[in-house]
């Protein structure tokens, strides 16, 4: 049974972000045909900065999935997957593994270089979630290889306080995987890029509030219903399967959604590193140079191995 906090404290925004623009994922699959939506594609990048990448996937068929994701590389960023449903296990070439279940999340950094899989342990039934890739500074972007289980039972979820500035019901909830939200802090804090990642459930009428960061680059993809963004003539409408990116012209203190109908989506927003990005694949560095020597690294086996110790 799910265990809910309540909130500690309120989030206070003055003016509200609004949406810069409304964007529709592209339908596609990758490993072994899995069917997904990239919702945050390359050419978001920048915009975006820090998050390089979002899939959205969610079917009942299980052709769709169960070939799943076998065994590839990684370096210089972080992924994080969440599951709404569905059971996936991870294993890597550093030596981790944890089975993603249904509410839970998994945290991992490629950093200097990692192979792994992440395939489904079920037959059939649905199979739902995300996975987010988070780039990491320049700095960080060879750092050893980590990985962490969040299961559902340690990411807090957050009874929101009804709000009296609102018509309409109040209440709610909000999941609160990484950052902050009213007073609460997430399951996950990671330095440099802060990120916040937060899943939010809302009734029909309902509104919700989040501070931002004046300087941290922000967007919500809605998965269920459909909301309105903004607390003025200017709010914008987002509806089920599209991403709303928020503006980042320093004017709002946070945003402020109202459910139009229930709703359910994910808020998203992090410190941009305003580094150079040269992607090639699964490779995420700062210079073409690098990329060059990623996959030298890669072919010669310098990736992250189980130590010897661990095999058999």
């Amino acid at each position: 049974m799910e265990t809910r906090t309540p909130a500690t404290a309120a989030e206070t925004v003055t003016r509200s972000r609004t949406v810069d623009r409304v964007v529709r994922g592209i339908a596609t699959s990758d490993g072994a045909g899995v069917k997904l939506t990239r919702v945050l594609t390359q050419n978001l990048q920048r915009r975006l900065d820090p998050f390089l990448m979002l899939d959205a996937f969610g079917t009942d068929n299980r052709d769709d999935y169960i070939g799943g994701f076998p065994d590839h590389p990684h370096r210089g960023f972080e992924t994080i997957t969440y599951m709404l449903a569905g059971r996936m296990r991870h294993r890597d070439s550093a030596g981790h593994e944890g089975l993603l279940e249904n509410g839970g999340a998994q945290w991992m950094v490629a950093g200097s270089g990692v192979v792994h899989s992440e395939l489904p342990e079920q037959e059939d039934g649905r199979m739902e979630g995300f996975q987010l890739w988070l780039n990491l500074p320049a700095a960080d972007k060879m750092t050893t290889p980590w990985y962490r289980d969040v299961p559902s039972r340690d990411i807090p979820t957050v009874a929101l306080p009804d709000d009296k500035s609102a018509s309409g019901p109040a209440g709610g909830t909000v999941r609160v995987i990484a950052g902050a939200s009213h007073g609460v802090a997430g399951a996950v804090t990671r330095p440099v890029t802060e990120p916040l990642y937060l899943d939010v459930h809302l009734p029909a009428g309902a509104r919700f509030a989040q501070s931002l960061p004046g300087g941290h680059n922000a967007f919500l993809y809605v998965y269920r219903g459909e909301v309105k963004v903004g607390d003025d003539e200017n709010a914008a409408v987002v509806e089920a399967q599209r991403m709303g990116v928020l503006d980042n012209t320093g004017r709002g203190d946070g945003v402020v959604i109202h459910a139009t109908e229930e709703a359910r989506f994910l808020l998203i927003a992090g410190q941009p590193l305003n580094e150079p990005i040269a992607q090639y694949g699964p490779f995420v560095m700062n210079t073409q140079d690098q990329i060059y020597q990623t996959l030298a690294d890669y072919r010669d086996g310098r990736f992250a191995k189980i130590p010897a110790e661990n095999h058999g």
